[in-house]
This record gives structure tokens, sequence and C-alpha cells, in this order.
């Protein structure tokens, strides 16, 4: 699992296809349960699994994320 902390939630999901990866959920990182209709207005906070993780494809990835306004 690369890091994608600090990622734009678009460029994250794109990394993330590249390598084969379609099974992803997105969580607002505000607990507010928001969902993120314009990913490229959208920053990750936390990743599921962490940085360096073996995963297989089937693997279900969780990005937390916020606005890019707002703090993680």
């Amino acid at each position: 699992m690369p890091s994608l902390v600090g990622t734009n939630l678009l460029e994250a999901q794109d990394a993330l296809q590249a390598r084969g990866s379609f099974v992803l959920t997105q969580t607002d990182g505000t607990g507010q349960e928001r969902f993120q209709m314009l990913d490229d207005n959208w920053r990750v906070c936390a990743q599921d699994p962490r940085v360096g993780t073996v995963t297989s494809l089937a693997t279900l990835l969780e990005l937390v994320a916020v606005k890019l306004s707002e703090s993680c």
C-alpha cells in the first residue's frame, strides 16, 4: 500500500487504480458522513491498510478524507 495521506483524493484513487486496486471506500474524516461528490476537492487524511502493507486486489481499501479547506 503506497502512502496516500496528504494527497488529493482523486489522485489517490487514480494511484490505487493504476496498481489494479478498484475495491475502494471513502469516508468523511469529519464524521459528518458527507459524500465526496467532487473527489478533487478533498484531501486524504488517513488510509487503511497502512503504508507498506501488502494487499490482494480484492482487499477493501479505505481512504479517509476532508475538504481541501478543512484540517485533518
